[in-house]
């Protein structure tokens, strides 16, 4: 059997989608899986056990007519392999549109109504409810293909390569370490960088000798500076510093991530970890750190809350983000140490 899964973006979407693939694999084991994917998410999945291959969309790229023949070509590319099946799970028209012009045997996608992308499809998969968790939505295309959905799959294999250069060149060994995520694509799912540094003050009063790491790119290394001065535990800044895959096996070896509503969250969770998940704008049943929503800390008082928008309107600016204190946050950090 040949699959095309589509899923291009986000970092955390493409996370949270894998444990389709690995469930496909387990339960067709002979299948021959292959992934359309952004370029900037590939090195993600690239040499993927479970992946005979990816083709890279750039849309960048794509969205120039001079690139147009470009296009032609990949769909060329996509309807030589004959696939069987052909699974959406951004259904977007973007994606709906390629799928069908892949012309495979069997589409499948998700029913959501954002833009009519479930006209394209041969099977639509609904939410089951509002609140669904989007990893569930997607392993309910998988039940309706007659694949039994479980937890027994390793959802983030460890490369050993990378681990091991990671190891060689950081020392994460020791001490319990704790991983921190002050950046977010929203400026408003930022929680405040002097909250960070309270909050490695108020675990570090409890739990002395604990260690941190801040992670994110380059442009959270501004955020980073706010957070490490004077503070009174070790923090090792890493912001700007690793590719993606080496910033999944630094995340492997702590235990446990404060962080923003951000991609790296999804992957702290897909590697198991205790996730203090931090929400304002968003919403955490449905995005939140899968299988452990309930360690996410949102307000409940503010009529906003979750607001859904990139910018912040209330009255009281980022009112609901400021006003989770560090206390509470080393409330949940502390019983993990």
């Amino acid at each position: 059997m040949k699959i095309l899964i589509l899923k291009p973006s986000s970092l955390g979407d493409v996370i949270q989608a894998l444990p389709v693939l690995r469930l496909l694999k387990q339960h067709h084991p002979a299948s021959e899986i292959h992934w359309w994917i952004e370029t900037r998410n590939a090195p993600l999945l690239a040499g993927d056990p479970d992946l005979a291959g990816l083709f890279h969309f750039d849309r960048a790229r794509w969205a120039s007519p001079r690139h147009w023949l470009e296009i032609a070509s990949h769909l060329r590319e996509l309807r030589r392999h004959r696939f069987d099946l052909v699974l959406d799970l951004q259904a977007l028209a973007r994606s709906a549109a390629l799928g069908w012009l892949a012309k495979g045997n069997y589409f499948v996608g998700l029913h959501d109504p954002r833009e009519l992308a479930h006209g394209w499809y041969d099977l639509s998969i609904p939410r089951p409810s509002p609140q669904t968790h989007a990893v569930d939505w997607y392993l309910e295309t998988l039940r309706a293909l007659r694949v039994p959905v479980h937890q027994n799959f390793e959802w983030l294999p460890r490369r050993n390569l990378i681990a091991d250069e990671v190891a060689a060149r950081w020392p994460l060994h020791g001490p319990a370490l704790i991983a921190l995520l002050p950046g977010a694509r929203w400026d408003n799912k930022r929680w405040p960088a002097p909250h960070f540094h309270e909050l490695v003050t108020q675990v570090n009063r409890t739990h002395p000798g604990t260690r941190f790491v801040i992670l994110g790119g380059k442009s959270d290394s501004e955020l980073a500076s706010e957070i490490t001065p004077a503070a009174s535990a070790p923090i090792l800044d890493l912001t700007g510093r690793t590719t993606l895959l080496e910033m999944i096996e630094v995340l492997r070896q702590c235990r446990a991530v404060v962080t923003n509503d951000t991609g790296p969250m999804h992957i702290a969770a897909a590697l198991r970890k205790p996730v203090i998940g931090l929400f304002g704008p968003t919403n955490p049943a449905r995005t939140g750190p899968y299988g452990q929503t309930e360690r996410a800390l949102q307000r409940r008082d503010l009529p906003c809350v979750p607001c859904m928008k990139a910018t912040c309107s209330y009255r009281e600016p980022l009112a609901c983000l400021r006003g989770i204190q560090p206390e509470q946050v080393a409330r949940e950090v502390t019983a993990w140490l």
